[in-house]
């Protein structure tokens, strides 16, 4: 288990003591995220003069939106990797099988270079014989 530290960070202009047992760097990161959000939010004239705790929820869902977005990317990478992978697999097949296929064919290729070299030696003997009994 992690030790639980506690980081100092910087939100909406106020300083916050965090405990967790995240690095400080991920806190730091965290809370970094949350000022973008703040700052992102303080340029809107609506947020502005929404009362407090309006602005809260206004925050609380912008966040919550991005979570989810990020989900749906995440799973949509997923579903994308599984077809790669897929893709990859049958791909992979379709290798082998042409790989067998190649062996067959140079095996028969070798069969028939066989029989070719056997016929050319048979007729090899048989023009031979041929010459001979032409003479006789």
């Amino acid at each position: 288990m992690a030790l639980k530290s506690d980081v100092e960070v910087i939100i909406g202009g106020k300083v916050y003591t965090i405990s967790g047992q995240e690095s400080e760097e991920y806190i730091q990161k965290v809370a970094s995220y949350i000022n973008g959000k703040f700052n992102e939010f303080a340029q809107v004239e609506g947020f502005r003069r929404a009362n407090f705790e309006n602005q809260n929820i206004l925050m609380q869902l912008n966040i919550a939106d991005d979570y989810f977005k990020e989900l749906a990317k995440t799973e949509a990478m997923k579903d994308e990797m599984a077809a790669k992978e897929k893709e990859l697999y049958d791909l992979k097949h379709d290798l082998v099988n042409a790989q067998m296929k190649l062996e067959n064919m140079d095996k028969s290729t070798k069969i028939l270079r066989d029989e070719i070299n056997e016929k050319d030696k048979k007729i090899i003997r048989l023009e031979t014989e041929l010459k001979g009994l032409k003479k006789s």
